[in-house]
């Protein structure tokens, strides 16, 4: 059986079989009964991120200085500029780390390459690579779908299943037409598009998507955001879909969902980051808990000596259905009353981002 499936069909289950408040509570990393075999010895650790630091990096660090176990990491941030990356494989082929750290899909294939499509010369292929904040790896072609593995790779995905997301918003509110806004260049939101626009089609919904404006260059513009969001609106959308988009996330708190308050469009996060801009309602992974069980696999890898294929590539083993209980109220959506039951019920005002 595929390593990614016992765990995400456990969760699937679980909430379609009614959003039980057990799987939806938020679970802290594993521990390990390994220690390392020398505190003199950092372990060495090349960190490529997309977008700068975040939570994720926060609890990453957190989780080895709690083990004590002695790290040193160097960070390398790609700021959306998938250019830089050729100067950062070179420094990992002069540098040799121990393990490498990609943060996000983009980051993940411009040092894996898809798995079918891997060039030596060009992608890392002898050097265990410990991937974060991916949604989905077989969609992405990071690894195989049935039953295969890559010998150097693993890592966590961060959102849930995109059928228990669907089932939550269909919960809350049923629909016949959702909206999804996203950035065609983020693969973390295209192969998520692509799982809606499938279960689109076997539960009879409408997708009705929109991409951000590009420039010449293929640079992603702010421009125009909040007159997609109207589109999506004068489309028939029942929902917006906030998915795992890290440009998304840069306009979401201050452009994308005051738009679809305006106009009276609920959103639904598949993030944490875009659940605190203030979206009504998600299904979401802390950022915190998903960098420390990312470390707790490099440290099955490295303490552990566990091969990387053999370290399963999991999500959280649960997640949290918040909703935000300001927003309800001003759209005049209410969530059912047994959602009281379960869900975690936000009276605070959207995190600064």
């Amino acid at each position: 059986m595929n390593k990614l499936t016992t765990r995400r069909q456990v969760l699937a289950a679980a909430v379609a079989a009614g959003l039980a408040p057990a799987v939806l509570a938020q679970s802290a990393a594993p521990a390990t009964s390994k220690r390392p075999a020398s505190a003199n010895k950092p372990l060495r650790i090349y960190a490529i991120t997309f977008r700068g630091m975040t939570d994720v990096e926060k609890g990453f660090e957190e989780f080895f200085a709690s083990r004590k176990i002695p790290v040193q990491i160097t960070y390398r941030d790609l700021n959306r500029d998938a250019t830089r990356m050729p100067a950062f494989l070179d420094e990992i082929r002069a540098s040799r780390p121990d393990v490498i750290y990609t943060w996000g899909t983009s980051v993940t294939l411009g040092v894996l390459g898809p798995y079918d499509a891997v060039d030596p010369s060009k992608h890392i292929t002898d050097i265990p690579v410990v991937f974060t904040l991916v949604a989905s790896p077989t969609l992405a072609k990071i690894v195989p779908e049935q039953g295969g593995t890559r010998k150097n790779v693993t890592g966590v995905i961060h959102v849930a299943p995109v059928a228990a997301q669907i089932q939550a918003m269909a919960a809350y509110r049923p629909f016949q037409k959702l909206g999804v806004l996203y950035t065609p260049t983020e693969r973390n939101s295209v192969v998520v598009l692509d799982e809606i626009r499938k279960i689109g089609r076997e539960r009879n919904y409408d997708t009705i998507s929109r991409t951000f404006r590009m420039d010449a260059q293929r640079k992603v513009m702010a421009e125009g955001a909040a007159d997609l969001v109207r589109e999506l609106k004068e489309a028939g959308a029942q929902w917006l879909y906030l998915p795992p988009d890290s440009f998304l996330g840069t306009l979401a708190q201050d452009v994308i969902i005051p738009t679809a308050m305006e106009v009276g469009m609920p959103t639904f996060a598949s993030t944490e980051q875009l659940m605190q801009a203030g979206a009504l309602s998600g299904l979401v992974s802390r950022y915190h808990s998903i960098g420390q069980f990312t470390a707790h696999k490099v440290e099955q890898i490295l303490v552990g000596k566990v091969a990387p294929e053999a370290v399963p590539i999991e999500t959280l083993k649960r997640f949290s259905y918040q909703i935000r209980i300001s927003v309800a109220e001003k759209l005049k959506l209410p969530p059912p009353l047994p959602m009281f039951n379960y869900a975690e019920i936000l009276n605070d005002a959207p995190v600064a981002q």
